[in-house]
């Protein structure tokens, strides 16, 4: 059967049950994914005095083929990208700065120094998204940055944070999509603290400083993100979900949650709805945590589904951004951003074909049982004959077939570093 007979008899299916197929592979077209440059070269960055991994932070596997230039990474990306539907976003930490062999400190990077990233984006027509390197530095040693009791090192960050909103900025007046540029920090203690509510204090007072700096939201959007515990900080972490949930409520600013940084219980697709009822400043990177924040690639699994049934079917594609954060090198890299990538978009599709109105209706009616059998049988539906049919029109290789380029680029290319 051919992929177009598959796809009008997949139509028809889903056309019985009220869902107009055709408007939702246009609307899956429309939605940009941030994809994260870490992913390639392990978090390691391009400067000039390289730092070890830290903030809790451990990328696992010796998978030959990393990235260890921009030049490198770049391309890399682009392989990834020619094998993604759409087009989509690219986010960058600061540590991915190109200095010309000089040493910058953080806290006096530029956006001269993100110019070669800007201009690739420009060519492959792309946004692009900004995060301040808040560890793996002198200064984040003992786990405490802009919550940190010295002035000193805690204003070292503030001056970071500052000049990341600017080259946020930069990226957004540069390409015309606003950037938006995400705080985490890896701030906390090991065993129980003494004393919760001060350090919390100086990171709100760090906060303002940071923010109390003009920069235009039109180009720059400005987001916090939580964590609940890290290596190294597992009693107790500063900026926690309530802690950031408060000050970008009373800030106006973007809550970003990280699918990793909660309890393995705690679900973000049931947050989501919780912080809408308040505001739309809301982002998401998606990862795969593994009884731990240990950022594994995102799979085609429940909790992605339901992640992405909250999205469509509270209308919230045009307004909540939707960033990947994973780092695996026990596999290819290039293979890892297409089959995390992909995945989320399958998940938006597979609720872009859900009959979301008259689920909906079978609740407020207290139709259960409907509305558990309507659940359940659409998890039997043809969706991947829809998808590929998908892959197809966006010029995209369907199924399995893309693995062969990547393995062809990693005989040509990543074989040779």
């Amino acid at each position: 059967m051919t992929v177009i007979k598959a796809y009008e008899m997949a139509k028809s299916m889903y056309e019985t049950l009220g869902v107009d197929v055709e408007a939702a592979l246009e609307k899956l077209k429309t939605v940009p994914l941030s994809i994260h440059c870490w992913q390639g070269d392990d978090i390691g960055g391009f400067e000039v005095q390289q730092n070890e991994l830290s903030g809790g932070i451990d990328v696992t596997g010796n998978y030959p083929g990393k990235a260890t230039t921009p030049e490198e990474l770049r391309s890399d990306l682009e392989m990834a990208l020619r094998l993604i539907p759409g087009k989509h976003r690219i986010n960058l930490h600061a540590i991915y700065a190109e200095t010309d062999g000089q040493h910058v400190e953080r806290n006096e990077i530029k956006p001269e120094h993100f110019r070669n990233w800007v201009e690739w984006a420009k060519q492959h027509d792309l946004g692009l998204d900004f995060n301040p390197t808040i560890f793996s530095h002198l200064k984040a040693a003992d786990g405490l940055t802009l919550a940190h009791p010295d002035e000193e090192i805690r204003q070292f960050w503030i001056e970071h944070c500052i000049a990341a909103r600017r080259i946020g900025e930069y990226f957004g007046k540069e390409l015309g999509t606003p950037s938006l540029t995400n705080i985490w920090i890896p701030d906390g203690y090991k065993d129980v603290p003494s004393d919760r509510l001060t350090p919390r204090k100086r990171l709100k007072n760090s906060l303002d400083q940071v923010f109390a700096v003009e920069i235009d939201e039109k180009y720059n959007i400005d987001a916090l993100e939580s964590k609940l515990f890290g290596i190294g900080s597992e009693s107790y972490v500063v900026g926690s979900h309530e802690f950031y949930m408060g000050y970008a409520l009373t800030r106006g600013k973007y809550l970003l949650m990280d699918t990793g940084h909660y309890h393995p219980t705690e679900m973000v697709s049931n947050k989501i709805s919780g912080m809408q009822v308040f505001t739309d400043k809301i982002a998401l990177h998606v990862s795969r945590p593994v009884r731990w924040d240990s950022d594994h690639v995102v799979t085609f699994d429940d909790e992605l589904k339901e992640i992405a049934n909250e999205l469509v079917r509270n209308d919230a594609l045009d307004t909540i951004r939707i960033g990947f954060d994973f780092f695996d090198a026990s596999i290819n890299r290039v293979a890892a951003w297409v089959i995390g990538t992909r995945n989320m978009q399958k998940a938006l599709l597979y609720a872009l074909l859900t009959p979301h109105a008259e689920l909906k209706d079978y609740q407020e009616k207290g139709q259960f049982t409907e509305r558990l059998m309507l659940m359940e049988e659409l998890k039997s539906y043809p969706f991947g004959a829809i998808w590929d049919y998908f892959c197809q029109e966006m010029q995209v290789p369907r199924g399995t077939a893309w693995l062969q380029h990547v393995q062809e680029y990693e005989r040509s290319e990543l074989a040779r570093r």
